[in-house]
């Protein structure tokens, strides 16, 4: 259906591909990876026409349809988030449009001036009506629906002017109209970046679903998973395809790297034979055959390159200092907002060295407790009591927009903690992903993974012994997000955090509260994945 052929592509000087090759059949299920920067999303903007390769060429099937999702939503006012979905449902949102011409022309007896102008308007509704039906126009409305409630909107928001929305609303927008589409094929650019865990569930059900090709870059594991049957690894320019899922790609990738490592340690130790022989000899009358022999023989030799070694981003955590062992404890607590109450009467205790992860609908009030427990915002009634020794550290979903858009990355390092040394900062950087002169740059200039980080480095230097995490890895990348997963879980401390990603889910957590259910919050003594064998349920209401 679509085909890379010998594509070459640079920007800015750099080369991106360089004669790179690949194929999407129809049916597929491929997921796009490779560092950021690789070129991930240049190669749906190609496929779109977006951009053109410098040489080679991209082949699409003819008259095949493509859905593009992709970060970059636009401009959406002026219609109902519902008028806004079904106005990019392709040839069937026309169609629908004509049909409505259509209709009004035939009630205006205006435009019946001209002879045969009502039969031809009719004959052309009947052809219109007959396509509309054919592409299930009638049901465009409920399908519509459907998948924006599957998205996580409200009755009433889909009523209302899109333009209203949040950015994080608006992208689920123009991701409810590529999917109404139905087209031959699905490029998905970070689909779950805004999404709740319910979401994600319900995207990943319909995605399994779906009939057409499908190409997506994702940052969730558990994601790529479930739905993907071969992998397109960009690197060094390349395109190498990967048959099976994202931990088989994983695992394929340490075995190719373990076999070219041996095979480059073979030759570099058969050429060091060789070289040790002629430099011996070379100077012996009786052996200048032999060493002429080898000369040639080395001449011929098609060297092979020292394999790639990817830098593996680490963090260690300072042990924090210890805290007592009650670090918080909500007491009858109520919380509303207007005529809607999302606590009333809550009791709840958090003690040393647990792990709790929230759970809930939205709406539920995941984030409001973590407000309530850091202290950004104060219960109506109950209290909430912090722990002795207990130094809190959080981090809010909108934490990154607190960032002085004036300072650099190592600026911002030296501001949060100025006693550090210079060297120790550059380090902490570095495990953060920022290298080089990556620390010179501006804050203003960061991407939303990169404030993500920087504001994560920052907190984490010098560990508070109670983190309180809301959404922490929702724009990191996979090797950040392992990175951190990885360091949190051999951190010294307690932790209440909220997160729409099942690896995180299953890594960091030992407890689990489930808010906004009909007989008021659960606990569960288990983690998240005991959670999911006691309940049957990977999210509130969403089952396995």
């Amino acid at each position: 259906m679509i085909r890379l052929e010998s594509v070459s592509k640079q920007h800015a000087g750099r080369i991106l591909f360089l004669d790179a090759s690949m194929a999407v059949f129809r049916g597929e299920k491929i997921g796009l990876v490779g560092p950021n920067g690789a070129g991930k999303s240049t190669i749906f903007r190609l496929i779109v026409g977006e951009e053109e390769p410098d040489s080679g060429g991209v082949l699409v099937e003819k008259r095949a349809s493509i859905g593009y999702f992709s970060q970059s939503v636009g401009e959406m006012q002026g219609r109902s988030v519902l008028e806004e979905t079904i106005a990019g449902a392709g040839e069937v949102a026309a169609v629908a449009h004509e049909l409505h011409e259509l209709e009004l022309a035939m009630a205006d007896p205006a435009r019946h001036g001209e002879p045969g102008e009502l039969d031809r308007l009719v004959a052309r509704f009947g052809d219109v009506q007959h396509r509309f039906d054919e592409l299930d126009g009638y049901g465009l409305e409920s399908r519509a629906r459907a998948i924006l409630a599957g998205l996580g909107f409200a009755p009433a928001v889909i009523e209302r002017d899109v333009g209203e929305l949040s950015g994080g609303w608006k992208m689920r927008t123009a991701l409810a109209r590529i999917l109404l589409m139905q087209p031959d094929a699905l490029l998905l650019d970070e689909p779950t970046n805004h999404l709740d865990i319910e979401s994600i569930l319900w995207l990943e059900g319909f995605l399994r679903d779906f009939e057409g090709a499908l190409v997506m870059t994702s940052h969730d594991r558990a994601f790529m998973n479930r739905l993907v049957t071969r992998i397109v690894e960009i690197d060094g320019g390349e395109l190498a395809s990967y048959s099976g899922d994202f931990d088989f790609y994983e695992r394929q990738g340490v075995v190719n790297a373990q076999q070219a490592e041996a095979q480059y340690a073979r030759q570099q130790a058969m050429l060091a034979k060789e070289e040790a022989f002629i430099a011996r000899f070379k100077a012996r009358a009786s052996h200048a055959a032999q060493v002429q022999s080898r000369v040639k023989k080395l001449e011929k030799i098609e060297k092979v390159e020292p394999p790639r070694r990817r830098r593996v981003v680490t963090f260690d955590f300072p042990k924090p200092p210890r805290s007592g062992d009650d670090v918080c404890k909500l007491l009858r607590v109520d919380k509303a907002f207007g005529e809607r109450r999302v606590h009333h009467h809550l009791d709840f205790t958090i003690r040393r060295r647990e792990r709790w992860c929230v759970m809930g609908v939205n709406g539920a009030g995941k984030s409001t407790l973590l407000k309530l427990i850091a202290g950004e915002t104060a219960p109506d009634a109950g209290t909430v009591a912090i722990g002795g020794s207990v130094r809190l550290g959080y981090f809010a979903q909108h934490a990154m927009e607190l960032l002085d858009p004036t300072r650099t990355v190592i600026g911002t390092l030296e501001a949060a903690h100025p006693r550090a040394s210079f060297g120790s900062l550059r380090m902490l950087a570095g495990a953060f992903d920022f290298s080089g002169d990556d620390v010179e740059k501006s804050v203003r200039v960061l991407s939303g993974g990169e404030r993500a980080r920087l504001v994560l480095a920052a907190m984490l230097f010098d560990p508070p012994n109670f983190l309180v995490l809301d959404e922490p890895t929702n724009h990191l990348d996979l090797a950040t997000k392992d990175m951190l997963v990885g360091a949190l879980g051999d951190f010294d401390g307690t932790m209440i955090f909220v997160s729409h990603d099942r690896s995180v889910l299953r890594g960091l957590s030992n407890r689990v509260l489930e808010l906004g259910g009909p007989d008021g919050p659960v606990q569960y003594g288990g983690g998240y994945a005991e959670y999911v064998e006691a309940t049957g349920y990977e999210a509130p209401g969403v089952r396995v």
